[in-house]
């Protein structure tokens, strides 16, 4: 069995992210929230504390570490300390690593690594990842965007949604997949393409008014005639629905990291809240109709975070050539995820009820969670989703 407990060094790391983000995050996260301002300045901190690097190799100024460190799970573990301070900035972490850098490192040319991944790395600029289409959702295979060789450039029109980090003022790149041809069985060919920020026709529209997640940073993008080298390919023509797959598999267990964090912070909050908030001569925590609820939120918590970890950890191993096989790990990324993310629904659910009418007031922290945990139903793969490949991976049909 996959071990899965964390090490004293991860313990530590969990510690230092801690510390940085209640020292740095927490005194402002509420003005940021109302103001929907994304801080660059926090995340180019991020990058100097190394957070963006610690799955990268030295040679593009990453960590380094072997996968007896556990890379992935360190990254997992600052994802939640953040996550556990502010959702908004959990995300941008795990998007920034997961689905910018992520598919550069894994599937890029050394000429595009050289390029793009120092300041990656170094967190003082992001990429993103543009997968999400107005028609397609879920049913990615669906993509509209086209991109067609002329000239030994690639010339791409269509649009993307819902992309995390690719209009900021330290947005860099954004890699999309498109369609690039039709296969033999009449189904669409699709490959990921490298496009830089600033490239003529490609627009990041204004940012959207999101229910939660107001300080990420998150756009629609639109491709018009917009011209890139046949070189910013990244790995095969024709492999990009194949990439796509892959980095959500890792991009789930970071979401249930992200989730792990916010049930963690709705305990904290309630127990703080229950032991001083006094009515009918005590505390409300002396009452069971209060006590129970909370119990339920620890159950959650310690669940969610086995389940994250476990997964994690399979992801480690895989990374030093032994332990589970991927059909394994794609399993447990989905269980985690999915249990996870929906646990998360609830806490905020339950956190908001403990605290009555003042879990309705943006002033106390459960308002701005509550609206932060719904999307984690649905980013990196819907339950529905999960809940079919886990079905699938049981050896049922279900379509």
């Amino acid at each position: 069995m996959t071990q899965f407990e964390l090490s004293r060094e991860h313990e530590e790391f969990r510690r230092t992210v801690r510390d940085f983000a209640d020292a740095t995050i927490r005194p402002r996260v509420a003005e940021w929230d109302k103001a929907h301002h994304f801080p660059t300045d926090v995340v180019q901190k991020m990058g100097e504390l190394g957070l963006f690097g610690l799955t990268a190799p030295e040679e593009y100024g990453g960590a380094g570490l072997d996968a007896e460190d556990g890379p992935f799970t360190s990254l997992c573990l600052a994802i939640e300390e953040l996550g556990r301070v502010d959702q908004s900035l959990g995300v941008t972490l795990e998007a920034g690593v997961g689905l910018g850098i992520n598919p550069i490192l894994t599937y890029g040319t050394d000429e595009q690594k050289k390029t793009w991944l120092p300041d990656l790395v170094a967190g003082q600029r992001l990429a993103g990842f543009g997968l999400t289409e107005p028609g397609a959702g879920s049913d990615a295979g669906a993509t509209k965007t086209k991109a067609e060789l002329d000239n030994g450039e690639w010339v791409i029109n269509g649009g993307k949604q819902f992309i995390t980090n690719s209009g900021s003022s330290i947005t860099s790149v954004v890699t999309v997949t498109a369609r690039t041809g039709t296969r033999e069985n009449g189904k669409p060919e699709i490959s990921t393409i490298i496009v830089p920020s600033g490239t003529p026709g490609f627009v990041a529209e204004p940012s959207y008014d999101k229910l939660g997640w107001h300080i990420s940073d998150t756009h629609p993008l639109s491709f018009v005639d917009c011209r890139v080298p046949e070189s910013n390919l990244v790995g095969e023509k024709g492999r990009g629905y194949a990439q796509f797959l892959a980095t959500l598999d890792d991009g789930r267990v970071a979401i249930a990291a992200l989730a792990v964090g916010l049930i963690q912070a709705c305990v904290d909050l309630c127990v703080e809240y229950s032991l001083d908030r006094q009515t009918m001569g005590g505390p409300i925590g002396r009452k069971q109709g209060v006590a129970f609820q909370i119990a339920d939120l620890e159950v959650m918590l310690h669940a969610s975070r086995l389940l994250t970890y476990r997964a994690a950890a399979m992801k480690d191993a895989m990374m030093g050539g032994r332990g589970p096989s991927m059909t394994e790990f794609k399993q447990a990324a989905s269980v985690a995820k999915l249990y996870a993310s929906e646990s998360a629904v609830t806490a905020t659910r339950i956190a908001t009820q403990v605290f009555g009418g003042y879990g309705f007031m943006e002033e106390y922290p459960v308002a701005r969670f509550y609206r932060d945990a719904k999307i984690l139903e649905i980013g990196e793969g819907t339950s529905e989703v999960q809940r079919m490949l886990i079905a699938r991976g049981l050896g049922l049909p279900v379509e």
